[in-house]
């Protein structure tokens, strides 16, 4: 009997199995071979092999009842299990002092990657009966998942503080370079910082220290932030002002509305908070303490005079991904930012990028009935919204604007500038254009620059394909 057409596309769609449990095996070897970073490896290879079991059982039952996001799923597992394998293998591949390096840079990456191994499972599931469901997934149960990597990261830098502090002693630089060394003592340095606990807390004012006079290094609309000092570690602190434009109230909806998503995103590329203050009074002062990015806004940084190599712009897009992939995968599947743009991401010494500017953080429901938009913001307006105001914002509308942010720190200029609304609207929604990368600009990058500036949003990936897509770039710049 002829094969159906069906039972083609069936088998066409199973033909990614193979791949994926191919370059699961690979990488759960390569897991084991790593000299540094040992707990979180071993990690990530009980998980692989954990995910590998799912997909073989969705290989042998079929895509269950909602097939197409299954499918979408394992395209997507695809390419995060590409992503670690690259990492792994030049990390195994690496000799001994830039090996101890690579181990404190991508240490972070290899949390990163666990994050995009759990969703995967939990996309996956889907395809699985109840049953099968609890069995599978115990690797990646939330309050589980938690303790243990807690548990190996501690375990890892502790292991990682004596190889560091073992080399610098003994003057090890048989291979070393002398920025090999300098990484080294940085790292050190960083390693010996105070610890602040990770708990938010109520902060007492006479705990902050200003310098004084007391000068804001950044403003906004309804806010200040001063540099100050916390049990010994530089903080920054943001004032929420009380202009003629917010009554106190809107003020402290403001503030708790930063405090409530800040509190629920735990991830070196969001700007991490240390606890709130309030200051009573017949006009009070809501003050948040928050880790101190010493370089300022993203924006900031591309209007200054720092050396941005292709490396270090990739890998300042790809710490921005990671941020905005950690709000989108937050606990509440629809949340979003609403506001992005190159002055809501902070820049950290090492050049890491975080984002922040919550204040205005929004579900995709409360956005469909926002009927404002800021002039200044419509250079980062999807062709949706500058075609309707009345288009849901989604998470798409929201890879356009970050779409943006990329190009800007490609380019180090500012978008659209001096353009009217008019035009802007006539270059995005009636040309269809995109504003030019540099010549220079590596094609992996363009690449994924340009589908996050589709036209369509069906075509924009989503903040985890993103991630993991850049950090293949890192790794061929690295090259």
């Amino acid at each position: 009997m002829p094969m159906l057409l069906s039972d083609k596309s069936v088998t066409a769609d199973m033909d990614i199995i193979e791949p994926i449990l191919s370059i699961a095996e690979k990488l759960y070897d390569l897991c084991k071979e790593v000299k540094a970073n040992k707990e979180r490896c071993q990690r990530l290879a009980a998980r692989v092999s954990a995910l590998a079991e799912l997909v073989r059982v969705i290989q042998k039952s079929g895509f269950g009842p909602n097939p197409d996001i299954v499918k979408k799923g394992l395209n997507e597992l695809k390419i995060t299990l590409e992503s670690a394998q690259g990492l792994v293998q030049k990390y195994v591949d690496s000799r001994f002092l830039k090996r101890i390096v690579r181990a404190y840079d991508h240490g972070e990456e290899i949390g990163s990657l666990n994050e995009r191994l759990n969703d995967a499972a939990q996309v996956l599931s889907l395809a699985l009966q109840v049953e099968q469901r609890d069995r599978h997934l115990d690797s990646f149960r939330e309050e589980t998942r938690r303790t243990q990597d807690e548990k190996d990261t501690k375990v890892d830098r502790m292991e990682l503080e004596k190889m560091l502090q073992t080399v610098e002693d003994t003057k090890e630089s048989v291979d070393a370079t002398q920025k090999d060394v300098q990484d080294i003592k940085a790292m050190l340095e960083s390693l010996k910082k105070p610890c602040v606990s990770p708990n938010i807390r109520e902060i007492k004012p006479e705990e902050i220290r200003y310098d004084h006079p007391k000068e804001p290094f950044m403003t906004s609309a309804c806010s200040q932030v001063f540099k100050a000092e916390y049990n010994k570690f530089t903080v920054a602190v943001k004032r929420y002002s009380n202009p003629m434009c917010n009554t106190p109230s809107q003020i402290r909806r403001i503030f708790l509305k930063e405090v409530e998503t800040m509190r629920r995103f735990e991830s070196p590329n969001i700007l991490r908070m240390f606890g709130i203050c309030v200051q009573d009074g017949p006009s009070p002062d809501y003050l948040i303490v928050m880790e101190y990015c010493e370089r300022g806004s993203l924006r900031q940084v591309l209007d200054s005079q720092s050396n941005l190599c292709w490396y270090r712009k990739a890998h300042m897009c790809r710490g921005a991904a990671q941020g905005l992939y950690r709000l989108h995968q937050s606990e509440e599947k629809f949340k979003v930012h609403g506001c992005i743009s190159s002055s809501k991401f902070l820049v950290a010494s090492g050049y890491i990028v975080k984002l922040g500017g919550f204040e205005l953080a929004k579900t995709e429901t409360s956005l469909k009935k926002s009927k404002t938009r800021k002039s200044s913001m419509l250079c980062y307006s999807s062709p949706e919204h500058l075609e309707s105001i009345n288009c849901p914002y989604t998470k798409a509308s929201e890879i356009y604007s970050f779409g943006i942010v990329l190009w800007e720190i490609a380019t180090r200029m500012i978008p659209f500038k001096d353009a009217s609304v008019e035009e802007i609207y006539q270059k995005v929604c009636v040309d269809k254009m995109n504003e030019r990368l540099p010549g220079d600009c590596p094609e992996d990058l363009k690449e994924l620059i340009d589908a996050c500036r589709s036209y369509d949003g069906f075509f924009r990936p989503t903040a985890g394909v993103l991630a993991d897509k850049l950090l293949k770039v890192l790794e061929n710049l690295e090259d």
